[in-house]
């Protein structure tokens, strides 16, 4: 039913898309997909190396000068300062 996509639908698609959204919105919108496209992949890679820090090193119990209280931030993709949020840990309070 359905033929193979080639260049002629291509450029009707893209025509319609134009027409839809205009000429403004266009940038906008592929800057908007890049960003989320970074964000997702420092995400994706974050989740990653923190699942392997806690398979390959057991957690130190903390040194006698260090402050137990400390918060972690997740980094945001390059160029984005929006996304950038605190982290909270659980923290063992019966140690006080």
């Amino acid at each position: 039913m359905f033929g193979k996509i080639g260049v002629p639908e291509i450029l009707l698609i893209l025509v319609v898309v134009l027409l839809l959204f205009g000429a403004k919105k266009l940038p906008d919108m592929a800057r908007s997909l890049g960003k989320s496209a970074r964000i997702l992949k420092s995400e994706a890679k974050a989740m990653k190396s923190d699942g392997q820090q806690q398979q390959t090193a057991p957690a130190d119990p903390p040194q006698p000068g260090q402050d137990e209280s400390t918060h972690r931030t997740i980094q945001a993709a390059p160029g984005d300062v929006t996304s950038s949020r605190p982290v909270s840990e659980p923290s063992d309070t019966t140690k006080r």
